[in-house]
């Protein structure tokens, strides 16, 4: 092994500083830290989230504020910070002051935000969220830091500690803050096998859902003989209600690549994939960036910093295709193929990538290294259980107050993370379920809240950790029709290799749909042939989850059986009642007209479909049971409020 000349960090800062002396040196780190600022610097939240809420326009009124008063400010786009309700977020740091954040800052509120505080004062229509302390730096009075606000204290940022505070597109603010040190010290202080002891050892287990101890996947590759090794990093984020990965590689690419770099040198690759879905354009074109950033710097090509180590990364875009995050169809489809799996073993780290040997991890998995390696793996493994080590990034969204990302400490409560966190259900509903882990996984009802975020103890409830995403569910969530949902999607979204995971999801799916339907008629057996579909189910159910070929197919019954077995009244109303207690399966809605308070404005009538609302004009009307057909239209369109649903 080479040994890198020199003093690694001053070697990455040279990158940064040039050739200036030791004062002008100190002077750019202490800008490109942002310890301190020369003129006022404005961060917009510019991640995927920001612009859907406005931040463009946001941007442009920034901008014509600035040209308009002939103020000469920076103006930075950082990624999504996490807390995606309250964007489009606008930071503004003036020279001696602390950085302070204001939410929902949308392009009509830019005036008053900016003349209120380049007048050192706080805008009174627009809520200040928290402020970034420093120690030299003056404090905005009676306003809480970033640490301390309710959304961020109980949280423990280690993959996400830059998103939304660095400029993503600039390498030097990653290398000023200490990037690069962990992989450049790395190469130069381990072998490969060494690291791979490391990361064993500090208990990183895959963050893409099986779970798998991170080191060991390694080390089978590391021993495998081959002319040639692959890293492939999966970002083909494809479970409904996860945006994790975007997140990160939107708001912090560099810590990816170093991730990567280092997961490369510790399984012995010399060249790597990215392979993310085209539908994450912006993450895409920031990746894109940060790659170019690191070749003009030297941490990617040949002979890396002179120490004998190569390295590459591409990036290969996805069609979008769920089963390509399978391990094996993801490698078909580097190559060209069609996106299918394939029986194993051998498994990819034996044979993968062009038949040579291969280690898949996913985006926040290798965004973990470069915290385990210059911090030591104690750390690391002081976070977390026993048995799952570090933090868990998790995409909050559905019905709770708070949506966005947050990573907590493996350990913490489901219930800590929906209440504690992201302030629990909005409008003074009740909370009845969320979904974990996407189409593979399972739901947690209010009597599992109290279970802790843990490889090992979700799977007792039927649930699993997958790749972080939470869907949470209140009381006027239909649960079967979450079930149809998921399984609507993974019918759509099977590749259709094997008869279990193609035939079986259609059935599962056929029978959803035959419960949450209006019966066609009123035979006496009926209600008996509807409740067969729920004994099928679960046969059909164990029967796909044994003899599917890949994970996805086995795990593809999981949200249905989670439900019917947290939720079985719900699907015994359904066949035997005929009723959604949530009024969300619109063919078993049954509408009626309250008598008293119907005019006889005939609108209803009028826009009836099937003609099943009779009456006379300035007469009380009534609905034909028969003939409708519950579309909601009479629900609609009436001014009265006449129309009931039951």
């Amino acid at each position: 092994m080479n040994r890198i000349k020199g003093n690694i960090q001053d070697l990455l800062l040279k990158k940064v500083v040039g050739n200036e002396d030791v004062e002008i040196a100190d002077s750019k780190l202490t800008l490109l830290r942002r310890e301190k600022v020369n003129k006022p610097v404005i961060y917009l939240g510019a991640g995927t989230c920001g612009l859907g809420a406005g931040a463009a326009k946001t941007l442009i009124s920034i901008n014509s504020y600035l040209n308009a008063n002939s103020i000469d400010a920076e103006i930075i786009e950082v990624g999504c910070i996490g807390l995606c309700t309250a964007e489009p977020i606008v930071d503004i740091q003036l020279p001696d002051h602390n950085r302070i954040s204001f939410s929902n800052v949308t392009s009509n509120k830019v005036d008053n935000l900016l003349d209120s505080v380049f007048n050192l004062e706080l805008p009174e229509k627009i809520e200040t969220l928290y402020q970034f302390p420093t120690l030299t730096n003056r404090s905005w009075e009676g306003i809480t830091t970033h640490a301390e606000h309710p959304y961020f204290k109980k949280q423990l940022r280690l993959v996400l500690k830059n998103c939304g505070t660095l400029n993503p597109v600039s390498i030097d603010e990653y290398i000023a803050g200490g990037g690069y040190n962990a992989y450049l010290s790395t190469i130069n202080s381990y072998e490969s096998l060494q690291v791979c002891n490391m990361v064993e050892e500090s208990g990183l287990r895959g963050r893409g859902g099986g779970g798998f101890t991170t080191g060991m996947k390694w080390k089978f590759a590391l021993n495998t003989e081959a002319d040639q090794k692959y890293l492939i990093c999966n970002a083909d984020e494809g479970d409904p209600g996860a945006f994790m990965d975007r997140a990160v590689i939107e708001g912090d690419p560099h810590r990816l690549l170093e991730g990567m770099m280092i997961a490369a040198y510790g399984m012995g690759a010399t060249k790597s994939y990215v392979y993310i879905r085209a539908e994450y354009p912006l993450a895409i074109k920031r990746l894109n960036i940060a790659l170019e950033q690191a070749r003009e710097y030297g941490l990617l090509g040949k002979n890396i910093f002179g120490s004998g180590v190569d390295f590459e990364i591409k990036v290969k875009m996805g069609a979008g295709a769920f089963v390509c995050g399978e391990e094996t169809a993801l490698i078909k489809s580097i190559e060209g193929k069609r996106g299918m799996p394939i029986p194993r073993p051998p498994f990819p780290a034996v044979k993968g990538l062009f038949d040579k040997p291969t280690v898949i991890n996913n985006v926040e998995t290798l965004s973990c290294l470069p915290e385990i390696i210059p911090n030591g793996v104690d750390r690391f493994k002081s976070i977390g259980t026993e048995k799952s080590k570090g933090t868990k990034v998790f995409a909050l969204s559905g019905k709770v107050a708070l949506t966005g990302l947050v990573e907590v400490p493996m350990g913490t409560t489901i219930r800590e993370v929906i209440f504690g966190i992201a302030g629990g259900i909005p409008n003074n509903k009740k909370f009845k379920s969320v979904q974990i882990g996407g189409p593979s996984g399972g739901c947690i009802t209010e009597e599992n809240l109290d279970i802790e975020v843990d490889y090992d103890s979700l799977l007792t409830i039927g649930a699993m950790m997958g790749s972080g995403g939470l869907v949470v569910m209140d009381e006027d969530t239909c649960m079967v029709d979450v079930a149809k949902f998921f399984m609507d999607f993974i019918q759509r979204e099977s590749c259709g290799k094997c008869i279990p995971c193609r035939e079986g999801t259609r059935r599962m799916l056929e029978i959803l749909e035959s419960i949450t339907h209006k019966p066609v008629n009123a035979a006496q057996n009926e209600a008996l042939e509807r409740f067969k579909g729920i004994t099928q189910l679960e046969k059909l159910g164990k029967v796909i989850r044994e003899t599917s070929l890949c994970g996805l197919g086995q795990t593809a019954p999981n949200p249905v059986l989670s439900t019917l077995r947290w939720f079985r009244e719900e699907y015994e109303e359904h066949i035997f009642d005929r009723k959604c207690r949530s009024n969300v399966c619109t063919e078993l809605r049954t509408f009626t007209i309250d008598v008293d308070s119907c005019t006889g404005c005939t609108i209803c009538a009028k826009k009836c479909p099937t003609d099943a609302i009779i009456g006379s004009r300035k007469t009380p009307h009534f609905i034909v049971d028969d003939k409708c057909i519950s579309c909601g239209t009479c629900f609609d369109v009436c001014k009265f409020g006449s129309i009931v649903i039951s």
